[in-house]
């Protein structure tokens, strides 16, 4: 993987950004051969560190090291002339530190709802080709262990959501409720998933994940949610 720049991480959060090449080997998508898409949704995650996720803040992981699982629903969305739309991702993920110095490992899961077309489309976004905010994810990945088709099914609703991706893993999360009740909700941080989208805080039920040889497993963690809009710029 190519030396990650802080600064250059920074000033693309929220902070903006902007990186050159990816650690998967992949380069951000040219202006000359981009293709143009946009995916908008809803996203949310459970990881290995206590509330509240101390990477939201740019620092260490509770634990030294990040893992989770992830998932997309994209409601609406394109890639050049294939619509997205109702198409799902997963991603397991882990992080050896601080995740803005990268070494990620991941494992990539695609709705096998997905025709060919879709198939590729979403691999070459979340394999950081069309380059934007997913393009920076990717650039921290230096081993893409598996990109696999899987029956990936997402609940979600105000009080709970539920991600399975079958025979791989599960991620269920619920709201930490303050104040009279209300959700918690964290906004500008300088690390996010989904930049300039409020995140609400949830706390894991199960998160689990048995794929590629690992065998992960966590309860009563941090799980974090929000809306997302990612395109190339």
């Amino acid at each position: 993987m190519s030396i990650f720049n802080r600064r250059k991480f920074l000033k693309a959060t929220g902070c903006t950004m902007a990186l050159g090449s990816a650690g998967l080997g992949i380069s951000q998508a040219s202006t000359e051969n981009a293709v143009d898409w946009k995916v908008t949704g809803n996203y949310f995650e459970s990881c290995t560190c206590d509330n509240v996720c101390p990477c939201l803040l740019l620092n260490d992981p509770t634990v030294g090291s990040c893992t989770a699982l992830v998932g997309w629903r994209i409601d609406k969305g394109h890639y050049g002339d294939v619509s997205l739309d109702g198409t799902k991702v997963s991603v397991w993920l882990h992080a050896p530190g601080n995740l803005l110095n990268g070494n990620w490992r991941a494992a990539l899961y695609i709705d096998d709802q997905a025709n060919d077309a879709q198939f590729h489309a979403l691999k070459s976004l979340w394999s950081g080709e069309g380059g934007g905010h997913l393009g920076i994810i990717a650039s921290l990945i230096s081993d893409l262990i598996s990109v696999k088709k899987a029956h990936i099914t997402i609940m979600d609703t105000p009080e709970r959501k539920h991600l399975v991706v079958q025979g791989v893993g599960e991620n269920d999360i619920s709201p930490i409720k303050g104040e009279d009740g209300k959700d918690i909700v964290l906004a500008h941080t300088p690390l996010a998933v989904a930049p300039h989208n409020p995140i609400t805080l949830h706390m894991s039920k199960r998160a689990r994940y048995h794929d590629n040889g690992i065998d992960w497993y966590e309860s009563g963690k941090a799980g974090l949610s929000s809306a997302f809009q990612y395109g190339p710029a």
